[in-house]
């Protein structure tokens, strides 16, 4: 149930059991290691992770307010379904957070910014063969997400910054879902290149609209799987 196929980091020295109890189930969920709209029973969940009902509880109530878990009345917990409308409100909703965080990093980050989004790239580009042979590891996808999380890190709206992340994790958990085990001829490696170039060069048009068409083609890509597996 807990596969450890996606690299499930280790806990921290000062994590309590709940958090533990969440970033197991989290990880789980993102990584397709629990399907969509499969049953979490607590006790069955709490034999799984050996801790209690309470912790277990309380780490997918905090999943529920993610939105990767669903809590029906009188019927327990779910792992939130994959339907095609909700990716393209996903979609939509995404594009224009993160292209407004985006918009605004670039009016006020600094040579330090500039320097971790190009040290984020390099980074992840030293892992673009994994993208020739799906699945992709655990340590490309927090690149992955470490690049993207760089490119907006400069924005100093929490709000918009905490919802920006929770789309995010949504969309990766529809990509890794649909694409984990597939190959799609694209340059992604350009694309992010392009992105960074645009957005350090304070090209701010230029970068929101190439985030933009990233979003969306990978959002493409996702609903031809999905509509080829129906």
């Amino acid at each position: 149930m807990f596969a450890k196929s996606a690299g499930t980091p280790p806990p921290g020295p000062q994590s309590t059991v709940t958090d533990q109890a969440y970033r197991k189930l989290r990880t789980a969920i993102l990584g397709g290691d629990l399907a969509p709209d499969t049953k979490l029973r607590i006790e069955h969940v709490k034999r799984e992770l050996g801790t209690g009902a309470s912790a277990v509880r309380e780490a997918l109530l905090r999943l529920s307010g993610e939105g990767l878990v669903q809590m029906q009345e009188r019927r327990g917990f779910f792992v939130s379904p994959i339907t095609l409308e909700d990716l393209w409100d996903l979609t939509e909703m995404r594009v224009d957070l993160e292209t407004k965080a985006l918009r605004m990093a670039i009016e006020v980050g600094d040579d330090t910014w500039e320097a971790g989004i190009v040290a984020a790239f390099h980074r992840l580009s030293l892992l673009d063969d994994q993208l020739k042979s799906p699945p992709l590891t655990f340590e490309w996808e927090e690149r992955h997400s470490a690049f993207h999380q760089a490119l907006v890190a400069a924005c100093r709206s929490n709000w918009l910054m905490r919802f920006r992340r929770i789309l995010f994790d949504q969309s990766e958990r529809y990509r890794r879902l649909s694409l984990s085990q597939q190959s799609v001829e694209r340059g992604v490696p350009a694309e992010h290149l392009g992105i960074m170039n645009a957005t350090i060069s304070r090209e701010a048009d230029a970068a929101c609209a190439q985030l933009k068409a990233h979003i969306l083609r990978t959002a493409e890509i996702v609903a031809e799987a999905i509509a080829s597996e129906r």
